[in-house]
């Protein structure tokens, strides 16, 4: 077939489907649970595919059986095998117990796996950076930086403050404990705006499709 029927096709496809969407936004409707059935659809086919020829073909298949003599079967990759094959065993309801066994240790490694990771990220980091000297390890931090490190001790200062019942809040400690309840306003508000922005940039994109490459409206 023509590749500029192809292309069009294509194009009006995604038109098609992006303005199903977005016509949710009206109420729902056929068209919608049309276009949500389809990216559903596509998604599951998409993924199924890229993790049989990923992890069971390219991992599995080909590291227990390999193709070249030099090589040496990963027989290691069975226990793997085994749980994804007890993990099928939800089908069949009499056995189906049996999946929990495989669910049991994805849960147990992936938090075994992440709790490093996070801990450093998430906890590590943050406690470096509330401690960090104000004016720098040296003292040779521009002022825009020991700006940012006294804001960064206050709040986490006061936000504790907050948190903290066994004092009750009036004079100096409830005046903190206001400023607390001030930063993690500021918090919440910049992680909302930020989910919201992310979600704008993609409505940004798929207005740009619709008035650029398909009616061609703006270039």
């Amino acid at each position: 077939m023509n590749t500029g029927i192809m292309d069009h096709l294509a194009l009006w496809t995604a038109a098609f489907l992006t303005l199903g969407i977005i016509s949710f936004l009206y109420r729902d409707n056929v068209w919608y649970k049309i276009c949500e059935a389809v990216f559903v659809g596509a998604s599951a086919g998409y993924w199924f595919v890229t993790y049989f020829w990923d992890n069971i073909y390219g991992k599995f298949w080909v590291g227990v059986f390999p193709g070249d003599p030099s090589r040496s079967p990963d027989y290691a990759l069975l226990v793997g095998g085994a749980l994804g094959l007890l993990m099928l065993m939800r089908l069949i309801p009499k056995i189906g117990w049996l999946s929990r066994w495989p669910l049991a240790f994805i849960v147990g490694a992936t938090a075994g796996l992440n709790l490093i990771g996070y801990f450093a990220s998430n906890v590590m980091v943050q406690v470096a950076d509330t401690v960090r000297p104000l004016l720098g390890a040296d003292g040779g931090a521009s002022l825009y930086d020991v700006i940012g490190n006294v804001v960064v001790a206050v709040g986490t200062f006061t936000a504790l403050i907050y948190f903290f019942f066994s004092k009750e809040h009036k004079g100096a400690f409830g005046g903190a404990a206001k400023v607390g309840i001030f930063v993690l306003m500021v918090t919440f508000g910049a992680s909302f705006g930020y989910t919201v922005m992310s979600r704008m940039s993609l409505l940004i994109g798929r207005i740009d499709f619709l008035l650029g490459d398909w009616l061609g409206l703006i270039k």
